[in-house]
């Protein structure tokens, strides 16, 4: 069979992978494929290079970078939407969490994961599987609007600031937050679903097209243990922000036990909802803050990507 053609995207600033590593995996991944190697420049570029990898009818685009880098590149792949027509996605771990590739079954170590792919490769083994849709950007593995995605404003600006990101870096970043979270007492977002009454009053939301959500180091945390790439979202929302419910909360994520109680709501497989808010709120996409908005409505896109893996 003809060499498929492949692009390798490589975030340069991927923190977990050198300029020699670098050179092994476009070695390595040569002798199976013929290659096109590009580096990001900036936010964004990433995406583009993936737009042009399907105008150019690339087999395969394989990234080395962390989640942001992937999200950029699915979001590229499938500018006009899923396609036979769409290049096939391979992940090579790169960042400092690597949630996605470690959601596919693959070593989140860049080595190990280097040779899943080459052998996947060089079956030519795929797997296709469902994202997410927050508006009209896609999202793999989860997203949130409200409290954890002013964490991660947070941790981006310490790390645009010089800081390393590491568990600790997010456990006070959070811990900041939460003192300066005002008005505690009335919520401002409201979850509504085709066909069921609005549920108000929500403070904080997070969203998932798989599990895990995240990592904390080497702990996965899981709100919805049940979330699957062949299934529909998942969602876990909080009324209050409260200390008692807001503590309990975090004993469960860190305890690796999906939270409850009376102010905690759950939704599972389920393939459209929309968040509004009163006031705009923050929003992260696969770990990367993206803003502000009042409105998201996020749906279950099933069987849109083909993943090596």
């Amino acid at each position: 069979m003809p060499a498929m053609r492949a692009l390798l995207v490589v975030n340069p600033k991927a923190t977990t992978t050198s300029a020699r590593s670098r050179d092994v995996l476009v070695r390595a991944l040569r002798s199976e494929v013929s290659l096109e190697l590009e580096y990001t420049q900036r936010r964004g570029h990433a995406a583009e290079l993936a737009r042009q990898a399907v105008k150019e009818g690339m087999d395969v685009v394989v990234t080395l970078g962390g989640d942001g880098t992937i999200n950029e590149v699915v979001n590229g792949l499938l500018t006009d939407g899923p396609s036979e027509a769409v290049p096939a996605l391979a992940v090579v771990p790169g960042g400092s969490t690597n949630v996605f590739a470690g959601a596919l079954g693959l070593p989140r170590d860049w080595a190990e994961g280097t040779s899943v792919i080459l052998e996947a490769l060089r079956e030519r083994r795929t797997r296709t599987i469902g994202l997410g849709r927050a508006n009209q950007r896609w999202f793999t593995f989860c997203a949130g609007m409200g409290f954890d995605a002013e964490v991660i404003r947070r941790v981006e600006r310490a790390r645009s600031q010089g800081r390393i990101s590491t568990p600790a870096l997010y456990l006070r970043e959070a811990l900041a937050q939460f003192a300066t979270t005002r008005d505690r007492r009335h919520p401002p977002m409201t979850l509504h679903r085709p066909g069921a009454e609005p549920i108000t009053g929500l403070a904080a939301i997070i969203v998932q097209n798989t599990s895990p959500w995240t990592y904390l180091g080497n702990r996965p945390i899981n709100p919805s243990p049940g979330a699957s790439f062949d299934l529909g979202l998942d969602a876990v929302a909080q009324r209050t922000l409260g200390i008692s419910s807001t503590a309990r909360t975090a004993f469960h994520l860190l305890s690796r036990t999906p939270p409850r109680g009376r102010r905690v709501v759950r939704l599972h497989d389920v393939d459209e909802f929309t968040l509004s808010s009163l006031l705009p709120q923050a929003y992260q996409l696969d770990g990367d803050y993206l803003g502000e908005t009042d409105r998201i409505v996020f749906k279950s896109e099933p069987r849109a990507l083909r993943v090596v893996c």
